[in-house]
């Protein structure tokens, strides 16, 4: 199988790009990028980074309600915010460094009075105009344009990654409001229910057929449950607060956004069954790593270049005099060219120990970049097998929950019928209870569980680009 994510060939074409890894350079390298992806991940053609605004996963869930929030959380977050500044910044350095390409201009006028002696004054007019221009014969400006061109490519990759991590945790913070609002809901319908048996063990205790004990009983399971509603509305609270910060706004503005009956979204979507191992290249980490080993490389190259002569060209233009007028004739015209190549034979051993640096920075770069693949590949494993794992305990969950509930109905009918004591009422209701509450939670695991995988594969694995 092709190791589309082999180092080796990523590190050769970086060198391709800069000229900056010489053949030598290249063995260096080679003993560093050898280890393969696993045998299931199937190859696919090349997959390019995209932000989570073109690769909008979360439409999955087909939650109007979601997509308002993420969109509302893109365009406030104070993370996505800075992210995005950083980027701007980044490109302007490549803006900056491609102005080494232009000659330096400048102009200046002044004026100076002098006094010698006793009684002679002099006044002295200049004007004119300087040029310095380093003409990039050997590259050293190329290189530092490709460098920052990297540094930009790094900092799209974080701004993507800030992204990414938004959008996910919006997603997450959602749920599990979403979770919480189900779990209040079950409990005030088990409220009802339990207050249901109340009335008929006060029946049954008014006729003489049973104790006042399944009163109590009774009342206990009724008000435990009860007890537990505080709890989950100040949770649910707290994570609705949680979610507007992320949202760059404040739980007011947009609790009128989540109906009182919202349903949680489908845990269930069809997925390939083997995922490209270059979709894990759409990562930001792993772009991120990409980029910055692309910066290395240039480094390389600026410190090749620092061997290499310097050409520059420095000129001037100007007039004088003793008097404004008439200063800028011809006879007060003065002018310079001065073609310079300055070349640093030796320095110590100054430049040598630079270049090596920058090797060994290149080198770090790759062991960086192969231990963000391995980290890469195994977060989506396990997010692949928690979803896999989730979906299962789901299913099982919904079988449990349904049996607890049938329990409490045969339970209930028998103790009607005076068949069965009340303890088997009272620990069928606490047992129908807990399963409602662990079903919700299952599938809120299982959508969550499904929103780490798409955090993980940075974007849908359905939607290739």
């Amino acid at each position: 199988m092709a190791n589309i994510l082999h180092v080796s060939a990523l590190v050769l074409l970086l060198a391709g790009a800069t000229g900056v890894i010489s053949a030598q350079d290249r063995s260096y390298d080679a003993t560093h990028l050898r280890q393969p992806m696993p045998e299931r991940w199937t190859f696919s053609q090349e997959v390019t980074q995209t932000l989570p605004s073109d690769d909008p996963w979360w439409k999955t869930f087909d939650d109007a309600t979601l997509d308002s929030l993420i969109s509302m959380g893109i365009d406030n977050n104070y993370n996505v915010s800075q992210a995005l500044h950083r980027r701007e910044i980044a490109r302007l350095a490549i803006r900056q460094a491609q102005s080494g390409y232009y000659p330096t201009l400048g102009v200046s006028a002044g004026y100076t009075r002098s006094h010698s002696g006793r009684e002679i004054d002099t006044n002295a007019f200049t004007a004119g105009a300087t040029l310095n221009w380093e003409v990039d014969v050997f590259g050293r400006i190329t290189s530092q344009v490709k460098s920052k061109r990297a540094a930009y490519n790094a900092s799209r990759a974080e701004y993507v990654a800030t992204m990414v991590s938004i959008t996910s945790d919006i997603a997450t913070y959602y749920i599990n409001y979403l979770v919480l609002r189900n779990e209040i809901a079950v409990t005030r319908e088990h409220i009802q229910s339990q207050k249901r048996v109340v009335e008929i063990a006060e029946a049954r205790h008014e006729a003489g057929l049973v104790s006042k004990l399944d009163v109590a009983q009774a009342k206990t399971v009724l008000y435990s449950t009860q007890a537990t509603l505080p709890a989950l509305q100040a949770k649910a609270t707290q994570t609705l607060n949680a979610l507007a910060t992320l949202l760059g706004v404040y739980a007011s503005d947009i609790a009128p956004m989540i109906k009182d009956d919202a349903k949680l979204p489908s845990y269930q979507q069809i997925l390939p069954v083997g995922i490209p191992a270059n979709l894990l290249r759409r990562r930001p980490d792993i772009a991120e790593a990409e980029a910055q080993m692309a910066q290395d490389a240039a480094a390389i190259g600026i410190a090749k270049k620092d061997f290499l002569p310097v050409l520059s060209l420095s000129g001037s233009v100007g007039w004088g005099g003793d008097k404004v007028n008439g200063m800028f004739d011809s006879d007060h015209f003065t002018y310079s060219i001065a073609p310079t190549l300055s070349w640093t034979i030796f320095d110590g051993f100054s430049r040598k120990y630079a270049l090596a640096q920058a090797k060994e920075q290149m080198m770090t770069s790759i062991d960086a970049y192969n231990l963000t693949v391995m980290t890469a590949y195994t977060e989506v494993e396990n997010a692949m097998t928690s979803y896999n794992a989730a979906v299962e305990s789901y299913d099982l969950d919904n079988a449990v929950f349904q049996q607890s509930h049938e329990a409490f109905e045969l339970a209930m009918d028998q103790y009607k019928e005076g068949l069965a004591a009340f303890t088997n009422v009272v620990n069928a209701q606490i047992d129908w209870l807990n399963c409602a509450n662990s079903l919700v939670e299952a599938r809120g695991d299982a959508i969550i569980a499904l929103i780490d995988l798409y955090k993980a594969l940075g974007g849908s694995p359905n939607e290739v680009n």
